[in-house]
């Protein structure tokens, strides 16, 4: 390098450095030179500034982008879980639809099982259907007389009675087996505890078991009977030629003018039956019916001849409280595995209730007693004591 030449520049951050006062530059010339570098130094601190300014911007959009990031990521959470619970809750209303589809042919299905009930409910009741039990001969308790509300001069003067009834329940009682019913409760439980017993039956000792029983399924209800103040029911009358409100207008004339057993009176109605030959008659006065109570037969002229009617009292009966019920006897006990032995049966059965008449053997005094050495017999309880009341011949 010539020291003569020039001098060279320095580069500084982009912009030319000179020295200052260089060999052969004038006053006017550095004076240029310092405001140029003034104005670049100027410029210098705005681009630093706008450096700086723009690092700040960076870090801002930095900070921002980062929590757009993380709302974005948040949002797309809780939009995969609003995602979620629009699947479940379509999944349910999917489910909900079937079971309210599998609900409604149910209920179309019952709604069809209802009108089938009340069609056959209707073609039942159209009809004279009874439903009949045969059941074993019982005894009907009078209970008590209803009150007759009194309604004025509407009142009919009917009877009202209410009979207590239940069936008597069959046992059946196998061969060699006996039934004691005790007068006191507790010798039967005391001997049905001790299960076991030893009884001398014809000088040889018999092992007899004792065994509570339940009975079969009975069944107890009320009879309201109404006896009619207005109406008797007549029999038979005669089949004679002519019309059937002929007849008709000679039974009311009949019994309109009878005086027998003060009865007759103005009356209210005839219904007529010419084929069954009877008639229900309904006077006008209340009571009119109890005057012929006590006479059953009428005589009855028509046609040039003379017939005997039958009258009778006319009767409404409903059947109310109808049950079923099950009933263990207390107050009796099974013996089972009695042996075979040569005396007669009768016999038999005064030694079995000697030995169970003896205190010291756990019994007590016996109200019935029943065994059976062949074959096999009924026995018939009664709801109220649960006592044996009767017996069903024996059947093999």
């Amino acid at each position: 390098m010539d020291v003569t030449s020039p001098p060279l520049s320095l580069q500084d951050n982009g912009f030319s450095m000179v020295p200052t006062d260089p060999p052969g530059t004038s006053q006017e010339e550095m004076e240029k030179l310092k405001e140029e570098m003034e104005k670049l130094k100027e410029e210098l601190k705005m681009w630093k500034k706008r450096v700086e300014e723009a690092e700040n911007t960076k870090v801002e959009l930095l900070t921002s982008k980062l929590t757009a990031d993380k709302e974005c990521d948040r949002a797309e959470k809780q939009l995969t879980e609003l995602k979620e619970q629009e699947k479940q809750h379509r999944d349910r209303m999917i489910s909900f639809e079937r079971e309210l589809f599998v609900l409604n042919q149910e209920n179309t299905e019952l709604k069809n099982g209802i009108a089938k009930l009340k069609e056959d409910l209707k073609e039942y009741s159209s009809q004279d259907n009874q439903i009949q039990k045969k059941v074993a001969e019982m005894k009907l308790k009078f209970t008590h007389l209803e009150e007759m509300k009194d309604a004025g001069a509407g009142m009919d003067l009917d009877t009202h009675c209410v009979f207590g009834a239940a069936t008597k329940i069959p046992f059946r009682l196998n061969q060699n087996q006996a039934l004691l019913t005790f007068e006191d409760e507790e010798v039967a439980q005391r001997l049905t505890k001790m299960s076991k017993h030893c009884v001398n039956l014809d000088n040889r000792t018999a092992n007899v078991s004792v065994k509570p029983f339940e009975l079969d399924t009975g069944f107890q209800f009320e009879l309201h009977v109404t006896v009619s103040g207005k109406k008797i029911n007549v029999s038979e009358i005669p089949e004679l030629p002519i019309p059937k409100d002929w007849m008709r207008d000679k039974l009311e004339l009949h019994f309109y003018k009878t005086k027998q057993a003060a009865g007759g009176g103005e009356i209210e109605n005839v219904t007529y039956n010419k084929g069954a030959g009877t008639a229900v008659i309904t006077f006008l006065r209340p009571g009119a019916s109890r005057s012929f109570v006590g006479c059953t037969k009428y005589p009855f002229c028509a046609e040039g001849g003379c017939f005997n009617l039958s009258v009778s009292p006319n009767f409404d009966v409903h059947l109310r409280k109808f049950q079923p019920y099950c009933r263990v006897s207390k107050k009796t006990i099974l013996l089972r595995g009695i042996p075979e032995v040569e005396e007669d049966e009768e016999s038999v059965q005064d030694m079995i209730e000697i030995h169970f008449q003896k205190p010291s053997n756990g019994g007590g005094e016996i109200e019935k007693i029943k065994y059976n050495s062949k074959g096999a017999a009924y026995v018939c309880f009664e709801e109220d004591t649960g006592n044996a009341t009767s017996e069903i011949p024996r059947s093999t």
